[in-house]
């Protein structure tokens, strides 16, 4: 079996220097390249427009990512748009909750979150608060958060629990062009969301996983690498290895 000695980690390049990856390449002698296959661009004032959204006819704004808080308040300043004290928050997790710190005065009163980090669990929060008119921010790839069967996303949710919702598309979610790399050539790709898979297929149609291994983190991210024919190498987290240098690092210690 061909051993692993160049791997590409599908994240942007840590800025620490204490990062556990650094770690794993002196440890094995391997090589990590840091290179996100998607990247997320902002969809401007102008075009926002175009979908006829007023924000401040909203009670209550729901992010499923923190990437989703900078571009709402990115679009609000665009627009001078000033987001009213009485505005509540439902966030997927209470860390993407604790992001709006960043622009706002934390108020437990106006944050509620999931418990789990799963969509269901965001959507049972959301159905105790039927007064509220919800403005959903998405980009345009939404269904990236679909839950593990993915049969459905936060729009399919809301919709089951008959909430009153506007889908609020804020940000664009476009695959990185590796086709003309001559030099794209791993022994090992490591994944972290579905949105990663369906680029590596757009850059190459034809991909064939041969000796390549795979890593994926999340269950979302593992079952769209099997719906592709793929064979996943290495998952996180799990009970063992909770993070994705965890995995690495074990699945590089045993192989042979």
């Amino acid at each position: 079996m061909q051993k692993v000695k160049r791997i590409l980690v599908s994240q942007p390049k840590p800025t620490s220097d204490k990062s556990p990856y650094f770690e794993i390449e002196k440890k094995y002698g391997v090589t990590l390249d840091f290179r996100p296959f998607i990247r997320v661009e902002p969809v401007v004032a102008k075009e926002f427009r175009t979908q006829k959204v007023n924000i401040l006819d909203h009670t209550a704004i729901l992010f499923t990512a923190k990437v989703g808080i900078d571009h709402f308040f990115r679009l609000c300043e665009e627009m001078r748009i000033t987001v009213p004290d009485t505005m509540k928050y439902f966030c997927i997790t209470e860390q993407v909750s604790l992001y709006l710190q960043k622009y706002i005065q934390y108020r437990k009163r106006k944050m509620f979150y999931g418990t789990t980090g799963k969509l269901e669990d965001l959507v049972t929060v959301v159905a105790k608060h039927t007064d509220e008119k919800y403005l959903v921010v998405m980009s345009d790839v939404h269904d990236v958060n679909k839950t593990v069967d993915q049969k459905k996303d936060i729009i399919d949710h809301l919709t089951d629990i008959n909430a009153n919702f506007t889908k609020a598309v804020m940000y664009k979610t476009v695959s990185t062009d590796f086709s003309k790399d001559p030099d794209f050539k791993y022994d090992m790709f490591l994944f972290f969301s579905p949105s990663g898979i369906t680029s590596l297929f757009s850059n190459f149609p034809n991909f064939e996983q041969g000796d390549v291994k795979i890593g994926c983190f999340g269950p979302t991210t593992v079952k769209a690498a099997k719906d592709k024919g793929l064979e996943v190498n290495v998952e996180a987290p799990t009970p063992e290895n909770p993070s994705m240098p965890a995995a690495l690092d074990d699945f590089l210690k045993n192989q042979k």
